[in-house]
């Protein structure tokens, strides 16, 4: 897994709050999208955010005549938490053994 466009997508707050926000409510243009954000982020600002989560794979882009739907596609972030969940067991053993030899020293 390349999680590296993954990683760099989900750095940035407003592009987390539009997953959120595409997992709460399904898909949504741009335009509806920068509605949900009056005085914090124009059309333009949405459709960059969109970009970058778009080539991270975690948004796919649906045409509905001359209108782009925007919906989160989770797959993305089902392997990063596998990723996570593998690193969490990988530091558990080992603080486990640690404590284990620390225990038995004491």
């Amino acid at each position: 897994m390349n999680a590296a466009p993954v990683f760099t997508a989900l750095a940035d707050p407003m592009r987390r709050d539009l997953l959120r926000n595409l997992a709460e409510h399904g898909p949504k243009t741009a335009t509806r999208l920068a509605q949900d954000y009056p005085k914090v982020i124009s059309r333009q600002g949405i459709r960059k955010h969109l970009t970058v989560l778009r080539a991270a794979g975690l948004v796919a882009v649906e045409q509905h005549g001359r209108d782009k739907a925007y919906g989160l596609t989770p797959e993305p972030l089902r392997e990063v938490d596998r990723w996570i969940e593998d690193i969490s067991t990988t530091w558990d053993r080992r603080l486990m053994r640690l404590k284990k030899l620390v225990e038995a020293a004491g």
